[in-house]
């Protein structure tokens, strides 16, 4: 190719990737010729969502408790809920984007059982918002961990595949393989609060080598269900003993009531 010719091509070609307004403006022709969908199927808005389903979802905006997220109906000018204030968690503050109900319960779903990876995005805007504050004071994200014999079978972590584009947008350091699962644990639905302790006691740990990347720091520990809390205290005492100096958790959605249910 001679100079001349270099000369006429784009001179972003050198630099690798378009200006910002090229990509917008390809961007903007490509949803004209396909217009996009949202990811529960109607027309898209910019939350990823239609507007049918975007209203049914139970965002927590409100007032929450600041140990475990639960939404309080309304302000009662306390910090804590009693349950948190009677027995403190090994985590020290958490969030949740939303309720656990049948509204949020299909794209969670969605993520964790039918490869729709495409969804971690939208959750991790999700968690960017409802745990800003948590955000602004962690030093990295860590991924509620999936046993490797789990993980060879669904290929993924749907608890990774959130954190890592959440570390991206607010800029905090994403920890994967940091918190392991040092054995196979049964699924945790269906179980009694006792019976999902005993199921993940000593199951998670931070391997010797790895110990040195949090300690002496704080960190988000991510999940896309909280339930009982179980799976969130167990994680939390491990990072805890590996020397981080505070442990907080961020999840997608959260149930209200104890009871059981499918996830």
């Amino acid at each position: 190719m001679s100079a001349q010719d270099g000369a006429s091509r784009a001179p972003w070609k050198a630099l690798g990737r378009p200006p910002a307004r090229v990509t917008a403006f390809a961007q903007g022709m490509l949803d004209l010729i396909l217009p996009p969908r949202a990811f529960d199927g109607g027309a898209a808005l910019t939350s990823g969502l239609s507007a049918d389903a975007w209203s049914r979802i139970t965002f927590l905006d409100g007032p929450v408790c600041d140990g475990c997220g639960a939404p309080f109906a309304y302000d009662v000018g306390e910090l804590r809920c009693a349950l948190c204030q009677a027995k403190p968690r090994a985590f020290a503050r958490a969030r949740a984007a939303c309720l656990y109900d049948e509204h949020s319960r299909d794209l969670i779903l969605k993520l964790k059982h039918a490869d729709r990876t495409d969804l971690s995005g939208l959750f991790a805007r999700w968690l960017s918002r409802c745990a800003a504050d948590l955000l602004e004071e962690a030093d990295a994200v860590v991924p509620v961990p999936m046993h490797r014999s789990r993980l060879r079978k669904r290929r993924y972590n749907q608890a990774a595949e959130i954190a890592r584009p959440l570390g991206a947008l607010a800029g905090r350091t994403y920890l994967p393989d940091t918190l392991v699962r040092k054995r196979d644990t049964d699924s945790q639905g269906g179980k009694s609060a006792d019976g999902r302790r005993r199921n993940v006691a000593a199951a998670f740990a931070v391997p010797e080598p790895r110990r040195h990347r949090v300690i002496g720091r704080k960190v988000l520990l991510i999940d896309d269900v909280l339930t009982t809390g179980a799976t969130a205290e167990g994680c939390a005492r491990a990072l805890l003993a590996a020397g981080a100096t505070q442990v907080m958790l961020a999840v997608v959605a959260r149930v209200t009531e104890m009871q059981a249910r499918p996830i």
